[in-house]
């Protein structure tokens, strides 16, 4: 494509998994199922938290948030992804990449808050039980969730702009299956160092505090449930806690993996399935998490089927 006024093109080839012919229809089957119960299973857990009196508490607000930004997360680069498995045009457009580039920052950022929030609900509840709904008041809870989408993505169109300010000599071939902030820095023929820098710093931030409120959550959590005396009460307590850890410890691991190691050591094909992770089997297995180990939301799903089948 050519070269327009420096670094402005009229778009990008996203390479994705070229490189491996041989994997294009596997990952293609595998990715359409996956994305399809990433569909059917955050679309039921934010169908039931509305419909369902017994779900409309703050935890089940932020987890059908959370729902909710898998899914907008999940189809900004999947269906692109797929259609490039099956055809020969890898192409994107200049507009596309920066609006892929710009959600994805967004709704990676929000969730790191997201997950974060909900872990001082769950203090709230298990530390705090007597002042629970005073504390987790329902304009509260709207506020914090709106916020948490407010900040991130004025600071996702703030770093948008800054990588796509960064002169890429004509170079507009990516080594990505999306428009992502390690690749597309590898496309800048100067030194990338302050953007480097700036990003790792904004990366610290939407990664770190949250991962520090979420620990210090924790902390105050396990150090009440071990006051409580009886083992089924213990294993009560935990059991609410179980899976926001679980997803806690998937979303954290790949992000971290990805934005905060330096970018000489980064790997362009691991970086590939890092991303895979992060952008299809995270939002697919968070439902399984929730609704699994949730004796509420299975029971909402059992009243529903009972309807259903009479």
């Amino acid at each position: 494509m050519e070269q327009k006024n420096g670094s402005a093109f009229t778009g990008f080839i996203l390479f994705g998994f070229s490189d491996q012919p041989q994997l294009e229809l596997v990952l293609f089957v595998v990715l359409l199922i996956f994305y399809l119960f990433t569909l059917l299973g955050n679309t039921t857990i934010i169908a039931l938290s509305h419909l369902d009196p017994h779900l409309q508490t703050p935890m089940y607000f932020f987890l059908s948030n959370l729902s909710f930004l898998d899914l907008c997360y999940t189809t900004s680069t999947v269906p692109q992804l797929l259609v490039h498995l099956r055809t020969t045009d890898k192409s994107i457009s200049f507009g596309g990449c920066v609006v892929q580039l710009f959600l994805s920052l967004g709704l990676g950022g929000t969730e790191c808050i997201l997950l974060g929030v909900m872990a001082f609900d769950r203090y709230a509840a298990i530390c705090k039980p007597l002042q629970y709904t005073m504390i987790m008041h329902p304009r509260l809870c709207a506020l914090m969730a709106s916020a948490s989408w407010f900040i991130v993505f004025a600071n996702s169109s703030l770093e948008t702009v800054l990588i796509f300010l960064i002169p890429l000599c004509g170079r507009n071939k990516i080594d990505h299956f999306f428009c992502e902030v390690p690749p597309l820095l590898k496309l800048a023929c100067v030194d990338t160092t302050v953007y480097e820098s700036e990003i790792f710093f904004s990366s610290m931030i939407f990664l770190i505090i949250p991962l520090a409120l979420i620990t210090f959550s924790y902390g105050w959590i396990v150090r009440a449930v071990l006051r409580i005396k009886s083992a089924s009460g213990q294993k009560k307590a935990f059991g609410t806690c179980g899976s926001h850890i679980t997803v806690v410890s998937l979303f954290y691991g790949t992000a971290i993996y990805a934005y905060l190691q330096p970018s000489n050591n980064y790997s362009q094909d691991q970086g590939k399935f890092v991303s895979l992770f992060y952008t299809i089997i995270t939002p697919m297995v968070n439902p399984i998490i929730y609704t699994l180990r949730n004796k509420d939301m299975m029971g909402a799903i059992k009243k529903v089927l009972l309807r259903t089948s009479t």
